[in-house]
């Protein structure tokens, strides 16, 4: 019962740790007159970017048995957790739904390829590298934490909707330095614009669909680390102006209230569907 308890408390001392962690590295980094992913001290946004991996690595391993710690990383690397026709909602929903915004431009004759897709398309053996670096220095970091670690203590206190509202806000808040290096994908996008409260807003939005996605597999935070890549590759691979975004996100919204009406707040997923309980 202490370590239930523990475990119910600890998504707010997570918070705290993987917040701090990365805002030690990332504040200083914002007034570094330089272009950060060009200078040596890109090697802060990359020590930041571990903030949720170390709180959620070291509150696993103060507040759980090792059973609970086997588990913890278990759930992180074991493909079997996922179902198999879930591979396809994590791997390619969202760059889909981002196609399907997409679509009139397309039917314009113009592709919204980013530099980087045109890049890989003209040296196609730089597309292992890069996919690789976008797993590593993002999606498997962050989930270690957020779906790994703090996402069942807040499902312990509260609906998985709930829960998922809570997440994705403080996912949102956490980014906030970035969009001050100046460098960085946030920069361009600029501090208080309308682009930056569109991205706040589909952190949030966006975490229902974690849920949903994590909850139907039992707990599987690669399920988590996958969705993730798939929302990152996306963003690299593909071109999106400020109204399509909006668009984007409009859509998001309809499609997370479908998804919350179907499958119900308390949990995001249809019993039986492969959740799990966290204290299992």
């Amino acid at each position: 019962m202490a370590e239930r308890d523990s475990a119910i408390r600890s998504p707010w001392l997570f918070f705290l740790i993987a917040i701090g962690f990365s805002w030690l590295f990332w504040v200083p980094a914002a007034f570094v007159n330089a272009d950060i992913m060009n200078s040596p001290w890109g090697v802060l946004l990359y020590l930041g970017g571990v903030g949720p991996a170390v709180g959620g690595i070291l509150l696993t391993y103060l507040d759980k048995d090792k059973a609970r710690r086997r588990e913890y990383w278990r759930r992180a690397l074991d493909p079997r957790r996922i179902r198999g026709r879930w591979y396809l909602v994590v791997l390619f929903a969202y760059p889909l739904l981002t196609l399907a915004v997409l679509l009139p431009q397309i039917a314009h004759g113009q592709f919204p390829a980013s530099d980087t897709l045109r890049d890989m398309l003209a040296q196609p053996l730089r597309l292992v590298p890069f996919v690789t670096f976008i797993f590593l220095f993002g999606p498997f970091p962050e989930e270690l934490g957020w779906r790994g670690y703090a996402l069942d203590g807040l499902q312990g206190r509260m609906s998985a909707l709930a829960s998922s509202l809570v997440l994705g806000a403080v996912w949102a808040v956490w980014h906030v330095p970035l969009f001050l290096m100046k460098g960085t994908y946030q920069y361009e996008l600029g501090f208080g614009t309308a682009a930056f409260w569109c991205l706040m807003g589909s952190a949030v939005v966006i975490s229902v669909f974690f849920t949903w996605v994590y909850n139907h597999n039992r707990r599987s935070t690669l399920s988590a680390m996958l969705f993730h890549f798939s929302l990152n590759l996306t963003g690299n691979l593909l071109e999106m102006s400020a109204a399509q975004e909006t668009i984007r996100l409009a859509i998001l919204v309809v499609l997370a209230s479908a998804v919350t009406r179907v499958y119900g707040a308390k949990h995001l997923a249809r019993s039986g569907g492969g959740a799990e309980s966290p204290a299992a």
